[in-house]
């Protein structure tokens, strides 16, 4: 061949790859093994190149690692439940796994064509049972072990997808992370894993992470957010129950003038019971309930409280101190309560002056008092005031008052954490059902292991509203008690979809398994994934969710390391016309498209020489002709050497060789030192 014709060339080797099932690979103890993967892939119909970026990247390390020696695992699979694929059915009357297949069918297709050295052999659908089984029987190990349970809770809840999210779900200024719609809140039954119980390890284990960019540690140390202080208790006058506080400041404790409780504390609603207006009462707290979480979070609206008309005493000073709830105390920090030392601080201030609350000086930061009737004084100082602690200095005074909180029975030191359990309670249909019973005479039940997976049933009217549509299969719900045989009833929830990302790389270590998800031996050579890439958009959620999963794997004694990645790479953006890819935009690239035209050793080697991998790229029709004219040359510089300069398969020129193709050698085996 004396022209270069990347589509022939495509095609030719494409297809001997599969024929010799080039990319598939076993467990080789003899040799090195090297695990990358990118982020697993939902299927949302055609890949653009902002997407086959991230793959590309990772394909990359397989093939050099790959030429290097290694035992390369590069598989790929789908992420395939989720809201969009519902959401689609309820518009325009498509199942969800119709589209779903349609879409994986497409995207695999362009994903050969761009000539990614995948073990298809490992490719699996989340959807599928094979997959959700062992989702189910994760649930279950967990169940077991109490880190799966079932509570009322205050969650939020996405109007427009009709579901359930996540705290962590919820970003930017309150709406969903998926549709945008502002996210209210409702009172809930719902199913939460316990990653709280891991709390403490998950942040130990980020000062192992040495390969991962500091910016997503950073991101995954302050969302876990750990705090220490104490748990003090101010018992309410004229009851028998007491309300309890954090705080991480109980050196201000004596400037403690009242108490703020959130309109979701469980004390709140016995209050408005026993108050002269219950109904009033009532009011007030369902118009704080009702507004914007996030509004609340940061402080977006206006501060307003009513005294509940309750006192509780201070256990430190003794004194009795009125009980407010205030709109911007949120129920998921803390314990849903605070002391307000509005000397002290900045909110407390706010809330104290608006509505002449005392203010109290206890911290002195100078040698003169500070003006907190201005503003608040938040620094540490010498403590006044403050009874047997006056003239102490604070922090150091802390441990002392934290001792004889405890000594005296009202108090102790505690660790809390921002991070809280994780809600998967899902109202909708296309995710994993939740393997539980419910019977009246036997409560909460497992589904036994030997009646996995309990399979989705057949769903063909959408309409978004209203409760899960699992709800209205009566074949699905109505079931015999594992216990005592009688009449019982299914969950109807799904679980969220981010539980099936949360280990889908443990599962490509052993696809076919159909006892667990996967064995231990399997695991034991395959992982950790030495190289990871993805969208930095998933720092918090799918990576964090995913070294949760991996550490009660461990515990459940499949998995015998802490961490699932070992080098994490967070790739740059592509973008068009000065913004991100994306449908909803209109200014998609089309890989296929440019795959017609030039080839896919054009379009890899533009996306990968445009910029460095963790920058943007702005896309550029004129950039990929310029990698396409690069390639022509290579291959004219090849096809007119290579026989000469290859020397019969030896590493150098023989003594027939001239200077000039001595050189040329030279300079390739230089290039590839380097590129090395």
């Amino acid at each position: 061949m004396t022209d270069y014709a990347p589509q022939a060339l495509d095609k030719k080797w494409q297809a001997r790859w599969t024929r010799d099932r080039a990319f598939e690979v076993e467990v080789d103890p003899s040799r090195p093994k090297y695990y990358t993967l990118e982020m697993f892939a939902y299927p949302s119909g055609h890949a653009h190149v902002g997407h086959v970026r991230n793959y590309i990247i990772g394909d990359i390390m397989a093939r050099t690692k790959r030429m290097r020696g290694y035992n390369v695992l590069h598989p790929f699979g789908w992420d395939a439940f989720g809201l969009p694929a519902e959401n689609a059915a309820i518009k325009t009357g498509t199942h969800p796994e119709k589209s779903t297949f349609d879409n994986i069918a497409h995207m695999k297709g362009q994903l050969q064509r761009l000539g990614i050295s995948y073990a298809w052999e490992r490719e699996f659908a989340t959807c599928t049972p094979d997959y959700y089984h062992f989702n189910q029987w994760i649930f279950l190990q967990m169940f077991e072990r109490g880190l799966a349970y079932r509570k009322r809770s205050t969650v939020n809840w996405c109007p427009k997808d009709n579901t359930v999210l996540a705290n962590e779900q919820v970003v930017d200024d309150g709406v969903c992370w998926r549709c945008g719609t502002t996210v209210v809140q409702r009172d809930l039954e719902q199913w939460f894993f316990k990653i709280t119980a891991y709390a403490d390890e998950l942040l130990q284990g980020l000062d192992t992470l040495s390969e991962w960019p500091e910016k997503v540690v950073v991101m995954q140390r302050n969302w876990i957010g750990r705090s220490e202080g104490a748990r003090v208790r101010f018992a309410v006058q004229d009851s028998d129950t007491a309300v309890e506080i954090f705080t991480t400041r109980i050196d201000t404790i004596y400037g403690a003038t009242f108490v703020l409780l959130a309109p979701e504390h469980a004390m709140v609603d016995r209050f408005a019971a026993e108050s002269a207006d219950p109904d009033g009462f009532r009011r007030k707290v369902q118009a704080f309930r009702s507004l914007d979480r996030q509004a609340r979070l940061t402080g977006e609206i206006e501060k307003e409280g009513f005294d509940t008309g309750r006192t509780a005493i201070n256990p430190f000073t003794g004194q009795a101190v009125p009980i407010w709830i205030a709109n911007f105390v949120l129920m998921d920090y803390g314990t849903g309560a605070i002391m307000a030392v509005p000397a002290h601080d900045e909110r407390d201030h706010e809330f104290a002056t608006k509505y002449g609350l005392p203010i109290r000086e206890v911290v002195r930061a100078g040698d003169t008092p500070a003006d907190v009737v201005s503003k608040a004084s938040t620094q540490y100082g010498r403590l006044v005031d403050s009874g047997p602690y006056t003239g102490q200095d604070a922090p150091a005074v802390m441990s002392r008052m934290i001792a004889d909180a405890e000594a005296q029975g009202f108090g102790k030191g505690e660790v809390q954490f921002r991070l809280k359990d994780w809600g998967i309670s899902r109202q909708r249909y296309w995710g994993t059902p939740i393997p539980v019973i419910y019977c009246d005479r036997c409560g909460v039940q497992g589904v036994p292991y030997d009646q996995l997976p309990v399979e989705l049933p057949t769903v063909t009217t959408f309409t978004g509203r209203g409760d899960s549509p699992l709800a209205a299969v009566e074949s699905f719900v109505t079931v015999r008690c594992p216990s005592c045989g009688g009449q019982a009833r299914r969950e109807t929830d799904t679980m969220d979809t981010f539980v099936d990302s949360s280990w889908y790389f443990l599962r490509f270590c052993d696809p076919k398994n159909g006892a667990l998800p996967f064995s231990k031996a399997s695991a034991a050579y395959w992982m950790p994934v030495d190289f990871y890439s993805g969208g930095v958009e998933h720092a918090i959620l799918h990576l964090l969710y995913s070294r949760f999963f991996t550490r009660v794997l461990r515990d459940v004694g499949l998995l015998t390391f802490d961490e699932p990645f070992k080098r994490l790479l967070t790739q740059g953006m592509v973008l068009k016309d000065g913004a991100v890819m994306s449908k909803s935009k209109g200014n998609v690239v089309d890989p296929d498209t440019m795959l017609a035209k030039y080839g896919a050793d054009a379009l890899r080697l533009y996306v990968m020489f445009v910029a460095p991998p963790e920058k943007e790229v702005e896309w550029s029709d004129s950039g990929l002709e310029g990698s396409f004219r690069f390639l022509l040359r290579v291959w004219r510089l090849v096809d007119h050497w290579a026989e000469t300069v290859a020397g019969d398969g030896m590493p150098g020129c023989g003594p027939e060789c001239t200077e000039a193709e001595r050189a040329l050698r030279r300079k390739t085996h230089d290039t590839i030192q380097r590129v090395t």
